[in-house]
């Protein structure tokens, strides 16, 4: 006798669920990196054998969260690769385009290294750090960043600024969209502090006049 599948609502609610459970232990791990999983539930709003349906306990929910998280950077390397640019654009570029993903998942940066360890964290970021060696690589080769230090080396002190910044933000003491991040990025990496702010507002006004012009493409596309 043939198995019969499960309804299609059903599988929705249980994806659904899945998500909501994900969205919300991003926050309350965020708050509180010892939340635990009947916290968890309780503010999702669940009961807490829902959340043991989706992940068998705790490590397996920042697992979770960690693959999320991994996806999230792949996804940000290959919307922020532009080899045609600059290299000071592109690192400028890239900046910003990860902090977007590292201001979600910044509770990750802490609970990763105690949880799942360092290895899985190298996992997470390594799409990332492959990104900046190359874009490094190529900024070195122009004259456009010093020389003094390899690509690859490079690449790492950049990683442990733009984490630090952000565990700074994570911690609440400051406050950043990325900019700053970018233009520090930018000075460390052998670009004179006038040059590279001039580049972030001029790749700020890029950005926000994509922005606009995808909004009145959305709107065009909707009236017709």
């Amino acid at each position: 006798m043939a198995t019969t599948a499960a309804p299609e609502p059903s599988r929705r609610n249980a994806r659904a669920n899945r998500e909501r459970i994900l969205t919300v232990a991003r926050q309350e791990l965020g708050k509180n990196p010892d939340a635990t999983i009947e916290e968890i539930a309780q503010a999702t709003g669940v009961v807490r054998r829902t959340v043991f349906g989706h992940f068998p306990g705790r490590l397996a929910l920042l697992e979770a969260v960690a693959e999320e998280a991994s996806q999230s950077v792949r996804e940000a390397v290959e919307r922020a690769d532009t080899p045609s640019e600059p290299p000071e654009r592109a690192l400028a570029r890239f900046v910003l385009a990860i902090w977007t993903v590292g201001d979600r998942y910044r509770m990750l940066i802490g609970l990763a290294r105690r949880d799942l360890g360092a290895e899985r964290v190298s996992e997470v970021l390594a799409p990332a750090r492959e990104a900046v060696t190359a874009i490094l690589e190529r900024g070195q080769s122009y004259g456009a960043f010093h020389t003094n230090v390899p690509p690859p080396v490079l690449s790492s002190a950049l990683e442990a600024l733009c984490l630090a910044l952000l565990e700074s933000v994570n911690s609440g003491a400051w406050q950043d969209d990325g900019t700053a991040t970018a233009i520090a990025a930018l000075t460390a990496a052998g670009v004179p502090a006038g040059r590279a702010e001039a580049e972030l507002r001029e790749l700020s006004a890029l950005l926000a006049s994509r922005r606009t012009e995808t909004a009145v493409g959305s709107s065009t596309t909707e009236a017709g």
